[in-house]
């Protein structure tokens, strides 16, 4: 149902003192500020707490409003809720809270205006962040044998692609994430011929390594069907059909067994997975990192995101470090995620091929030479900017040996100009 309500959570009440204790005179008052509203009471409800506040309760035709009162707090909880379905009551709804907003003189207030109807996808970056996008419709709702599957779609991103409450993919941005993942690894890599994908199967990440004209085949292990027929049936237009594409070989089983029994050797794996929660949280261990080195060729890469430095600080740096402690060369690097509301951080690694060695113009002329046009945001520059790194990210991901160069350098530095 179509509806809006709004929470208020008022304290430091400056009025007079009585008004929080006199549950009759407010329901008087209350019953004038609903009408002033052009809201229309139906029945109204209080009780008086003896030598304390109140509670009341207001029954609308649009729906309902209730109060409760903390004298001793100089405090009260407001709740006004009215349904939308014929006729828009939101702008009344907001004149009925100001009025009662008004009426006790709050120091403070926390307001919350919730929208109902449809669908608020909401997403936990951590215990105390996150974000929502609003859905208008639920396309698919259930458990596979391995995790809870969510379509929907939206307004703003198109079809949203969810497993186990997290966003995954939509259609209209999910190359911000595919992009990132698969080009910078695999531009840098001078013929790219074979490439690894553990997980992707929503076909994204499968999609952008066939950009690339050399790429002889993809392989794509994914542990779920369900995932494949989902993207499949409903997102055309984040794998482009790639899925008939006969340089694309669909593995559906267990990517860590694949890895650690293949005698195959790949340019690149990409490791297109969830966050490391769960099932999902051995396939971040210093054991299957180990095990993709081995899988990898000479002049071969691993790429994979290593969650928000913002939201979880702590991940990325113990992932980097995991990394740190088993790859020559770990390069880090960072974008924003309109999807995963937040900075993001991905990383590349290799004993050979370094990707932040190659200039924006050595970039673009790979991409011109390779063909690559269908690009939304990938290209030489972005490739330079997204291995550019804040301090507080680097302070995440250097190796701890390198972090005490710099701060000794640092500490020259400062020393320097102080004499």
């Amino acid at each position: 149902m179509n509806g809006l309500h709004l929470i208020g959570d008022l304290g430091g009440c400056r009025c007079d003192p009585q008004l929080l204790l006199d549950g009759e005179g407010f329901k008087a008052k209350c019953l004038e500020f609903v009408a002033a509203s052009g809201l229309t009471t139906m029945d109204a409800s209080f009780h008086q707490f003896e030598g304390s506040g109140f509670t009341g309760t207001v029954v609308l035709a649009e729906s309902h409003l209730a109060i409760h009162t903390w004298p001793e707090k100089q405090g009260l909880t407001l709740d006004v809720y009215v349904c939308n379905y014929s006729d828009d009551n939101s702008a009344k709804a907001r004149t009925l809270f100001d009025a009662i907003v008004g009426y006790f003189q709050p120091g403070e207030i926390a307001r919350h205006e919730v929208e109902r109807g449809g669908h608020l996808l909401t997403e936990r970056l951590n215990d105390s962040t996150g974000f929502y996008i609003k859905a208008t419709r639920q396309i698919a709702d259930w458990q596979t044998r391995f995790q809870r599957l969510e379509v929907y779609d939206t307004p703003h991103y198109g079809k949203i692609f969810r497993l186990d409450g997290y966003n995954m993919t939509s259609e209209r941005e999910e190359f911000v994430y595919h992009e990132n993942l698969i080009h910078p690894a695999l531009t840098a890599h001078p013929a790219p011929k074979k490439v690894l994908i553990i997980g992707g199967g929503d076909g994204g990440s499968s999609e952008e390594a066939l950009k690339h004209p050399s790429v002889e085949q993809v392989t794509m292990c994914e542990i779920d069907p369900d995932v494949i027929q989902v993207a499949k049936e409903h997102f055309q237009a984040v794998h482009h059909g790639v899925f008939d594409n006969p340089k694309l070989r669909v593995l559906v089983g267990d990517g860590m067994k694949f890895v650690r029994d293949t005698q195959e050797r790949f340019d690149l794996i990409a490791l297109d997975l969830n966050d490391p929660m769960g099932p999902a949280e051995a396939l971040y261990s210093p054991e299957f990192f180990q095990q993709c080195r081995h899988a990898l060729a000479p002049g071969g890469a691993l790429a994979l995101h290593i969650g928000s430095p913002v939201a979880q600080p702590g991940r990325v740096e113990e992932l980097a470090q995991r990394l740190n402690g088993i790859f020559r060369i770990v390069r880090p690097y960072t974008m924003y995620i309109p999807l995963y509301g937040s900075l993001w951080a991905m990383t590349v690694c290799s004993d050979k091929l370094d990707p932040k060695a190659y200039t924006a113009d050595e970039i673009d002329r790979r991409i011109e030479q390779r063909k690559m046009t269908e690009l939304r945001f990938y290209n030489g520059e972005t490739h330079e900017g997204v291995f550019a790194l804040p301090n507080f990210v680097r302070d995440l991901v250097t190796p701890p040996r390198l972090k005490q160069q710099t701060r000794a350098r640092r500490l020259g530095v400062v020393r320097a100009a102080a004499k």
